[in-house]
C-alpha cells in the first residue's frame, strides 16, 4: 500500500521532469543545427524576448484572453447543462436537436467566426459566441451521457414513491453525471482558451492571440513562442483549476485511487 501510494506521487512529477528535461535538449538542439529563430527559437532566446515585452503589457493581454475564456465558458455551462436535462427527459428534443448540434460541431469555428462579426459587430459579443460555440458541445454530450447512464432500477423506484420529475433530475439523475459533467468541462475549459484565441485573430486589439498575431505580422517569432507558451501555461492552469473544484466539492465522484 505504501508502495503504491509513493509511486503515485512520483507519477504526479513525471510530466515536469520530462518538460524540464526536454528545454535543454532543445536549446543544444537549435544550437547544434544553428536552426535559424523565424523557423524555431530556443528557448534562451523565447525567454528574452518574454522579458523584453512589460509585465504591465504581458498582464493586459492575458487578462483579456482570460476573460473571454471564462465568460465564453460559463456562457456555455449556463446554457448546456438545462439543455441536457431537457434532452434526457424528451425523446423528442433529443431526436431532434441531437442532429443539429452534431452539424453546429462539424462547421469549421474559423470559417463562421467573420460572420459573427458582421452580425454582432466588433466589440466582445462575436467572441464570447466564438468561445461559446467551441466548448458548447462536450459539455452538452457529457452531461447528456451521464444522466443517461443512471441505473433504471433507481428511476422505477423514484417513480414508484412518486417523486417529482425536478427531484428525480436533482437527486438521482444530476449525482450519477457529475462525473461526465466535469469529464466534459475539463475538455471545454482547455477549448475555451482556443476559442478565445480565434476569436482574437478575427476581431480584437488585445489578447494573446492577438498578439500572436501582431508579432507574426511584424517577424518577431521568439515573441510570438513566448506568447504561445503562455497560451499552453494559462490553459494548463485552467485544467487544474476544474480538477481542484472537483477534488474539494465533488472528491465522492473522483475514482478511488485518486485519493
Amino acid at each position: 500500500m505504501i508502495k503504491h501510494k509513493v509511486s503515485l506521487s512520483i507519477s504526479k512529477f513525471l510530466p515536469v521532469v520530462t518538460l524540464l528535461a526536454l528545454i535543454p535538449i532543445w536549446e543544444v538542439t537549435v544550437r547544434i543545427f544553428d536552426v535559424p529563430n523565424f523557423l524555431l527559437p530556443a528557448p534562451s532566446v523565447i525567454y528574452r524576448a518574454f522579458m523584453d515585452v512589460e509585465f504591465s503589457r504581458w498582464g493586459i493581454h492575458l487578462w483579456a484572453t482570460l476573460r473571454v475564456a471564462i465568460l465564453g465558458f460559463c456562457l456555455s455551462l449556463f446554457i448546456s447543462l438545462p439543455l441536457a436535462i431537457f434532452m434526457v427527459k424528451s425523446k423528442f428534443l433529443t431526436k431532434t436537436l441531437y442532429p443539429i448540434l452534431v452539424v453546429i460541431q462539424s462547421t469549421p469555428v474559423v470559417a463562421i467566426a467573420p460572420l459573427l462579426v458582421v452580425i454582432m459587430g466588433a466589440g466582445e459579443a462575436p467572441r464570447l459566441a466564438i468561445t461559446c460555440l467551441i466548448t458548447f458541445f462536450p459539455l452538452v454530450v457529457s452531461a447528456t451521457t451521464g444522466m443517461m447512464s443512471t441505473p433504471q432500477e433507481l428511476i422505477e423506484l423514484s417513480k414508484s414513491l412518486k417523486a417529482s420529475a425536478i427531484k428525480e433530475v436533482w437527486h438521482i439523475r444530476l449525482p450519477y453525471a457529475v462525473p461526465h459533467i466535469f469529464s466534459g468541462m475539463k475538455v471545454a475549459i482547455t477549448l475555451a482558451i482556443i476559442g478565445a484565441v480565434v476569436a482574437e485573430f478575427v476581431a480584437a486589439e488585445q489578447g494573446l492571440g492577438y498578439f500572436v498575431q501582431f508579432s507574426t505580422s511584424y517577424f518577431k517569432i521568439p515573441q510570438a513562442f513566448a506568447a504561445l507558451l503562455l497560451l499552453s501555461t494559462l490553459s494548463l492552469l485552467l485544467f487544474k483549476t476544474v480538477q481542484l473544484i472537483q477534488y474539494l466539492f465533488f472528491r465522492w465522484s473522483l475514482p478511488k485511487d485518486k485519493f
